[in-house]
């Protein structure tokens, strides 16, 4: 909270109640939650507090620097509350985002963008796959159709 009261002076916003309760929420988790998800927690001490609200405000976090918003291609923002470089396991079926070190990772070179007139800032990688609980689903559900698909059995007679 000391860092948010430092960013909330230093950009002469106020530190808001809806602020504080918001990135204690994110703060608390470690699942990269959408904005729906940090509401649903914050209504448990804010009933009052609105969607619109706790949109804006984890922008004005990201803004501030104290949390970082992941977006996937076709998916919605997740928010991250680690802003240090770091990458995520993404799974593709459950879209669980998980937090992933690999310091070679954190070195790599940046490629040239200058013909592009684009500046690269920051970077981290995300791979996708399936999860643990996911790959032992699809696992159980391939069983489960093995096991009810017929066999053919031999009789033993020839033709």
């Amino acid at each position: 909270m000391t860092a948010l009261e430092v960013a909330c002076r230093n950009s002469d916003l106020p530190l808001t109640i809806q602020r504080r309760v918001i990135l204690q929420a994110l703060a608390d988790r470690d699942d990269h939650p959408t904005a729906d998800q940090i509401l649903r927690q914050v209504r448990k001490r804010l009933p009052e507090v609105s969607r619109t609200t706790v949109y804006r405000v984890l922008d004005t976090l990201v803004d501030l620097g104290l949390a970082v918003k992941i977006c996937s291609p076709g998916k919605g923002a997740r928010f991250d509350p680690r802003t240090d470089r770091h990458h995520h396991l993404v799974c593709l079926q459950c879209e669980k985002v998980m937090d992933f070190e690999a310091p070679k990772l954190n070195g790599l070179p940046l490629p040239d963008t200058r013909t592009r007139a684009f500046d690269i800032l920051d970077y981290s990688i995300h791979f996708r796959g399936l999860c643990a609980d996911c790959k032992g689903q699809s696992r159980n559900a391939q069983a489960r159709r093995a096991r009810r698909s017929p066999t053919k059995k031999s009789t033993g007679r020839a033709g």
